[in-house]
């Protein structure tokens, strides 16, 4: 009797020993303290992110409130004004951005310092279990269990047994969801970690824009010695050098050869939008007695530019540098993998090299208003991939200068818009 006493001791004191281990969850208070501090300072973070938004959209009205007006040096120099101070609240969105990605990374090291935590324990609690258990079968308990008469209190305690084994199942899959778990929040903070890189390269780029509007305000105010009269000229001679070029173009380019195989080309909507937000401003086709090759979007100084397919960077170069206000400024060249070539024009800052394969949607750049730009938008031209290169032209209209830039037969100009997505 004595030997089933002993065990009817040792089998509940053990049942209720595993039962209590595995019952038990690690709360850490410390962390989930600090956890919902951090969720806090995300959500002061995310109402100064919406605050400034709502100051960019105010900047942006009137900004294009001016572009309506009639061209002088007041109303250019408010534009570099309200550009500036866009651009500066477009700063601290970005490092407020910044800071809110800090702190959820930080959320996520701790959700995943306490996973880990759990899933220790977890194991731990499951060996010390098995380990249990396999101790207790290498007793005799089929010899105490015939000693006894008392069958009900021994299935009781089988039953109990069997309890504990429910519950190490039960732990089981439970570890495997927090594993599972873990990995997510893992793939998270990774993701969390390369937005941050990609903030912080933004955010130096910004700066840098920044720094270009003050360059050109200055460069402005030098130019026309702060006088409305000296604007206007500055003005006229641009437009009559800038319509110069473009005659000496048109008449280069008309004499180029190129057969078009409409066979060759891709299509339609192969391509994808160069910027997040749409506006066109100018299509492709005729304009003011002209021909317009190309297609302009609406675009404020420092939006972000994407490349439209996979491709290769072709060329990149600034035409202000060798004839200032006639042409493209700052310009992107890619040939695309499915046939295609375009040209990204009027920027404020490239991003790309010559040479370097691009992906759909990767940032090559942000618009601007270099070269010859009556307000900051974006320049896209389309051509088939092997009829346009980057060339130098000697200028008429720049004499002595030498303009580089993307060059085409006038036929091999296509219209941008049957590659694109559907415009509404």
């Amino acid at each position: 009797m004595k030997l089933y006493h002993d065990y009817k001791k040792q089998s509940k004191a053990f049942s209720l020993f595993l039962l209590g281990i595995l019952l038990v969850i690690p709360f850490v208070f410390s962390s989930a303290q600090t956890a919902q501090e951090l969720n806090e300072k995300i959500n002061q973070k995310n109402a100064d992110i919406n605050k400034l938004e709502k100051e960019i959209k105010l900047y942006q009205a009137e900004i294009d409130d001016l572009g309506k007006q009639k061209n002088s040096l007041d109303v250019s120099l408010k534009q570099l004004d309200l550009t500036q101070k866009k651009l500066v609240a477009d700063i601290a969105v970005t490092q407020n951005k910044i800071d809110k990605t800090n702190f959820k990374i930080k959320e996520l090291s701790l959700e995943i310092n306490n996973k880990g935590d759990i899933i220790s324990n977890d194991i731990e609690a499951i060996s010390l279990a098995i380990r249990k258990m396999n101790e207790l079968e290498q007793n005799d308990v089929l010899a105490t269990i015939l000693s006894e008469n008392d069958f009900t209190i021994i299935w009781n305690d089988i039953d109990n047994m069997a309890t504990v084994s429910d519950k190490i199942r039960e732990t089981i899959i439970n570890l495997k969801q927090i594993k599972n778990d873990l990995e997510d929040t893992r793939k998270e903070t990774t993701d969390a970690k390369n937005e941050l890189l990609a903030l912080k390269s933004k955010l130096a780029d910004q700066k840098k824009i920044v720094d270009q509007n003050t360059a050109e305000k200055k460069k402005l105010l030098t130019q026309t010695k702060n006088s409305e009269a000296n604007y206007q000229k500055l003005l006229k001679d641009r437009l009559a050098k800038k319509d110069a070029f473009e005659k000496e173009l048109e008449a280069y380019e008309s004499q180029l050869k190129y057969i078009l195989d409409p066979s060759s080309l891709p299509g339609k909507g192969v391509l994808s939008w160069p910027l997040d937000y749409i506006y066109i401003t100018s299509p492709f086709g005729p304009r003011a007695g002209g021909i317009h090759r190309g297609v302009d979007f609406r675009a404020p100084v420092g939006t972000l530019v994407k490349a439209m397919s996979d491709g290769v960077i072709a060329g990149i170069g600034d035409t202000d540098t060798q004839c200032s206000g006639v042409s493209y400024g700052r310009f992107i060249l890619i040939k695309y993998n499915n046939g295609l070539a375009s040209t990204y024009g009027h920027l404020s800052l490239i991003k790309v090299k010559k040479g370097q394969k691009v992906s759909r949607n990767q940032v090559i750049g942000y618009t601007g208003n270099t070269g010859y730009s009556t307000g900051p938008h974006l320049h896209i031209s389309i051509y088939p991939e092997d009829a346009v290169d980057v060339k130098s032209l000697p200028s008429k209209s720049c004499p002595g200068k030498v303009l580089t830039q993307p060059i085409a037969a006038t036929n091999a100009y296509l219209d941008p818009m049957y590659y694109l997505p559907p415009y509404k």
